[in-house]
């Protein structure tokens, strides 16, 4: 395959609602979209970083400067997935940007092999468990009215974002109005300290699938340590990086479960790699979500659909986070969300659209 030009686009695309975690508030996603151009096919990757460096190092800017200036000039002559994630071994980091162009090159590949991705990598469900994340909100009743809300439009799991002062009492209120059968599981993105442990251990009460990246993403020796004094099991999100750290993470016992977003983690080959590492370790596995378009909520599918992940993820449905997506809407069905069946990704953007929410394109030939 060769690669005739890289268009780098950017669009702007305003939440529905504003979106509250432990870090911050979002309102709208600044998103960097790759376009690979082949003779055959095209392909199309998006990046997970956001505007800020807040969820991790990575922000959109720097995505695209790293893509310019060093990552798109190293690409092989005549790439496919696995020469790109090793021609973009050397350079350290800025893994977001590094999925967003393995991803736009590997749907292009299969795209002209007429190949799905969810196929490619091996996937064994034509639909997947849809879960909802709910953001930190201004009071207990809104929050209930939002779970409500989402449980009515039938998401089979709620996760709730938490931060100290925003934990217990919303969790039990939500409890308390829903239910023991609710699914239900929290995410601190890294807000609180080991100190602390006494008060998370009192969410052992709750019946919780499992909290989510308690502390800080660097320091799995005392996510290890708080795996031993809570009931609750403990996820890793941000402290996952590549298959080596989640081999690490099982061998110190940091953690019984992974929250997998292939754009930290480079990719997803591999997201392939932690899948199958996970499995033969007995460790569950779900499919995180970083308020994804349909370019990336498609591909996020066909990872979701591996046997490993047993969890329902965050691949929530378009209007969970747009009005308007820039591809056809995915829509919920019965708590679940199909795979999408067509080569590569399996779906395009609507061009009227995309050209509405897009604010600058450079066209980078190859």
């Amino acid at each position: 395959m060769k690669i005739t030009g890289i268009e780098l686009r950017r669009i702007a695309m305003p939440l529905v609602a504003p979106f509250r975690t432990s870090f911050g508030t979002e309102t709208e996603r600044d998103v960097l979209l790759v376009r690979v151009v082949t003779p055959d096919a095209e392909g199309w990757g998006e990046c997970a970083a956001m505007s800020q460096p807040l969820y991790s190092p990575e922000y959109v800017d720097g995505a695209a400067d790293v893509l310019r200036r060093f990552l798109i000039p190293a690409l092989p002559a005549r790439p496919d997935a696995h020469r790109v994630h090793r021609a973009l071994e050397p350079f350290k980091g800025h893994r977001m940007a590094k999925a967003a162009l393995e991803t736009a090159v590997l749907d292009a590949q299969l795209r002209a092999g007429g190949q799905p991705l969810a196929s490619f990598l091996g996937a064994s469900a034509d639909r997947v468990p849809c879960g909802v994340s709910v953001g930190i909100m201004d009071s207990i009743p809104q929050l209930l009215d939002a779970v409500g809300g989402y449980l009515d439009e039938g998401y089979v799991r709620i996760k709730l974002k938490i931060e100290p002062g925003w934990d217990l009492a919303p969790v039990r209120a939500v409890r308390e109005r829903f239910g023991d059968d609710l699914l239900l599981q929290v995410d601190a993105n890294a807000a609180y300290t080991l100190a602390d442990a006494p008060h998370l251990a009192k969410l052992d009460d709750f019946g919780l699938l499992l909290i989510e990246q308690p502390l800080a993403n660097d320091d799995m020796v005392q996510h290890a340590r708080l795996a031993t004094l809570l009931k609750t099991p403990i996820c890793l999100d941000e402290s996952i990086e590549s298959a080596e750290h989640a081999a690490a993470a099982i061998t110190l016992g940091a953690c019984s479960i992974i929250n997998v977003k292939p754009g930290r983690i480079g990719g997803y080959l591999e997201a392939r790699r932690i899948h199958d590492l996970a499995r033969a370790h007995g460790v569950a596995l779900w499919c995180g979500g970083m308020l994804e378009t349909g370019i990336g909520r498609a591909a996020n599918l066909a990872l979701a659909a591996l046997p490993g992940f047993t969890l329902p993820g965050d691949t929530s449905a378009s209007r969970r986070y747009y009005a308007t997506d820039i591809t056809p809407p995915f829509e919920l069905r019965d708590g679940h969300l199909d795979v999408p069946t067509g080569p590569g990704i399996g779906v395009d953007p609507v061009p009227g659209i995309l050209d509405e929410v897009t604010t600058s394109t450079e066209w980078i030939t190859i």
